[in-house]
């Protein structure tokens, strides 16, 4: 299937923002963030949400779809990636405010900023679990093989750049998971 490393994907990423909307509580809560969780957010929705996933998309799934006839310049297409760039964005403006944050304790534009990525990706991720992958598994049943493998070799070449493995990411979300949950306790 097409879109079962994608999936797998969405998962992981689902896990990180339910670790995100918690740490986004304790800051509401006045609770001190350590830069221990807060940097390890920012990793990961900068390098394996942004660099690795996104990467997964726009190189082959988005591709291969535009060769089985679904206009990349609107539609579906055109929508995600309008998302891929938003998300740049606000997780950009959420690593500067991750920043202030340690740096003065003033929590306010941090919190702003994770809700809104939290907001953003959830609804981004129910878009294409829910109608673009459905798409793309009706359209390329004939080439799914091709996509799977193409999707694993950029998942290995983008975290080869990085220097990182899919297992530090699972262990990521593993550890921030519990670390956020101890927090609050």
């Amino acid at each position: 299937m097409s879109t079962a490393s994608l999936r797998r994907d969405h998962e992981l990423i689902e896990k990180v923002i339910k670790s995100m909307d918690s740490t986004v509580q304790l800051l509401v809560d006045g609770k001190q963030i350590p830069e221990s969780i807060l940097m390890p957010v920012i990793d990961f929705t900068k390098n394996f949400t942004d660099v690795c996933h996104h990467s997964k998309e726009e190189k082959s799934l988005f591709p291969a779809l535009e060769q089985a006839g679904m206009p990349s310049n609107m539609g579906p297409i055109a929508m995600m990636l309008i998302d891929h760039q938003r998300s740049r964005e606000i997780g950009t403006e959420m690593e500067e405010s991750a920043k202030t944050y340690l740096a003065s304790g003033d929590s306010s534009k941090l919190i702003s900023d994770m809700q809104q990525y939290v907001e953003h990706i959830t609804e981004h991720l129910w878009k294409e679990n829910n109608r673009l992958f459905m798409m793309a598994e009706a359209r390329l049943q004939y080439v799914s093989e091709k996509v799977d493998k193409e999707l694993t070799e950029i998942e290995k070449s983008k975290l080869d750049t990085l220097g990182k493995t899919r297992e530090h990411y699972e262990q990521l979300a593993e550890t921030l998971t519990k670390d956020v949950s101890q927090h609050g306790n």
